[in-house]
């Protein structure tokens, strides 16, 4: 359907700046912000999750009146000059002054970080570390606001302009909080006059199977959001999408234009996408089949002893492997990249991510079945039986 969706709109007009309003722009428009709560409703369309992020940046800054901007380590929010600030992943690090006014706090990782628990994460899976936690409170996340605070008060100036965080870290190895953390960071990012971004690029459009967007996974209501990726199935297009009065705040400062982005073309092949999303149940699909996926993939952490940590929701799953789950430490490389290459070689292609590169990241197309989740699992158990056998040799 979005194929044909595509060359339909290919012969009639494929493109036209933003300058000339088109039926596609307002159609998509309108199918969109439907998704969305109030007062979500302005959109801009742009072409990639570096250009929505750059532009967030922009309008965080214009409306607070404020520079400083914090996100996580382990955080990755594009490869722009400007979003490279806000990236804080050593590969992306560069030698060169990049991303000005932005400061890095410590990720509330509860598997690697230094506090985590068996009930911390909204996931059918969780850690094999232990507490005593009562069900309605989670110290692990009372200490990571603790840090939160920390940076707060000494690497940041009293008001700031805001705060992003990707509802599950992606580059980082499908990183989760603790239940309960972003929406008190959210409450003291406020309080300092900063305004708070979810970057939907990789969680948005039902890849997390409970909600639509990973942000209402957390109980918070963003004053921007951003999106990219799975937007066009492939197609670039990106969008970010945010209240009357931070767009009024940015018209005020700047006329924002952007050559492709909100194109005939884009627009046309992002209404269809919603469509597919909504007629083939895809949202439910990832619900099913990713839990399905998450519980066969816990088993192997049962059964093998370098299999640290599975984590993630719906069909956005990661798989840390560790040399003992006593210690945590990361696998040495070149033993992940071995079974890598193993799991290739056996016909499944999978992600890397982590600071060590130590996680496999899984986040299928959302039409994934539960044969081919078999398949999978069943590939990567051989990929792991081979590796113990050739490190037992």
């Amino acid at each position: 359907k979005v194929n044909a969706v595509a060359q339909k709109q290919l012969g009639r007009l494929w493109h036209t700046s933003a300058v000339f309003f088109h039926p596609p722009i307002h159609e998509y428009a309108e199918k969109l912000s439907v998704l969305l709560p109030e007062p979500l409703k302005v959109i801009f369309l742009l072409n990639s999750g570096s250009e929505a992020n750059d532009l967030a940046m922009l309008m965080a800054r214009a409306h607070s009146n404020n520079t400083d901007i914090i996100s996580f380590r382990g955080a990755y929010h594009g490869c722009s000059p400007y979003t490279l600030g806000l990236t804080n992943v050593g590969f992306y690090k560069m030698e060169l002054p990049s991303g000005m006014g932005c400061q890095s706090t410590m990720c509330p990782d509860v598997f690697c970080g230094p506090w985590g628990g068996s009930h911390c994460r909204d996931s059918p899976v969780q850690t094999i570390r232990k507490c005593s936690c009562a069900p309605d409170c989670c110290q692990a996340k009372d200490q990571y606001i603790e840090q939160f605070k920390d940076t707060l008060s000494t690497s940041v100036a009293k008001s700031i302009a805001g705060f992003f965080a990707e509802p599950i870290q992606g580059v980082n190895g499908v990183v989760q909080y603790p239940k309960g953390f972003l929406k008190e960071a959210f409450e003291l990012v406020r309080e300092r006059g900063g305004v708070c971004v979810a970057d939907e690029v990789q969680t948005g459009f039902g890849r997390l199977g409970s909600h639509f967007w990973g942000f209402q996974t957390h109980g918070v209501l963003p004053d921007i959001v951003t999106m990219a990726k799975g937007i066009g199935n492939g197609f670039p297009m990106a969008a970010v999408v945010t209240t009357p009065e931070i767009a009024k705040s940015l018209a005020k400062r700047l006329l924002h234009f952007n050559t492709f982005g909100g194109n005939p073309m884009a627009c046309a092949i992002g209404s269809s996408v919603l469509e597919v999303i909504k007629e083939e149940n895809l949202q439910e699909n990832s619900q099913e089949v990713g839990t399905y996926m998450l519980l066969k993939f816990a088993k192997l952490r049962d059964e093998f002893e370098i299999v640290g940590d599975v984590r993630g929701k719906g069909l956005m799953i990661g798989i840390e492997m560790v040399k003992d789950k006593t210690s945590r430490q990361p696998l040495p490389r070149e033993e992940v990249n071995q079974i890598h290459q193993d799991c290739k070689r056996m016909g499944l292609l999978v992600g890397r991510g982590g600071t060590f590169s130590q996680t496999f990241r899984i986040a299928p197309s959302m039409c994934i079945t539960k044969p081919e989740v078999d398949f999978a699992v069943e590939v990567f158990r051989s990929a792991l039986i081979q590796h113990m056998e050739s490190q037992a040799k």
